[in-house]
């Protein structure tokens, strides 16, 4: 087996999957890019979330920023000042969640887990864990909220997603 198709196998089912998609459930072609519902949702990569279906929206509607711990980093800020500038964004929900290995585990033990599955030293790693999600939750709406290219401009709320219940708890 060729490098060049052994890279490629591990894509087949999901290349498929795409093309039935494409043919059957495609519907956002010529798409102008504005979250129609002027929402932007920041929130963990966690697999149990459905950023759009938890809130009722559908693609187009929201302007999406995934990371580990649903954090507002300086990434995040930028894809929300583009949002609220340029994709029609009004609203801004900052949604981390129960049970999140960022919030439940320390550096050292993350550290620990990804070097041990990499076979490597994963000590110069950093991971940002979360000592404390609600406080960080806080912290990350007065960010937001205080960016001199967002501040009153939008409503920005903070929400904690329960993975068991699918319910938004608000906190601020």
């Amino acid at each position: 087996m060729t490098e060049q198709h052994a890279a490629n196998k591990g894509f087949d089912d999901l290349l498929e999957a795409n093309r039935a998609y494409a043919t059957t459930d495609f519907a956002t072609g010529g798409f102008d890019g504005i979250a129609h519902a002027g929402v932007a949702i920041v929130t963990c990569m966690d697999s149990r979330i459905d950023p759009l279906r938890l809130v009722g929206l559908e693609p187009g509607d929201a302007k999406i920023f995934r990371n580990p711990g649903g954090r507002v980093t300086a990434n995040a800020l930028e894809a929300l000042v583009l949002g609220v500038h340029l994709l029609g964004v009004d609203r801004i929900l900052i949604v981390p969640h129960t049970r999140c290995a960022m919030a439940s585990s320390t550096e050292a033990e993350l550290r620990e887990r990804v070097g041990a599955s990499a076979g490597q030293d994963a000590s110069w790693q950093g991971f940002h864990v979360v000592e404390d999600q609600r406080a960080a939750l806080m912290a990350d709406v007065r960010a937001v909220r205080s960016h001199p290219l967002i501040g009153d401009q939008v409503a920005v709320g903070g929400f904690i997603y329960d993975v068991d219940t699918g319910l938004l708890e608000r906190l601020v």
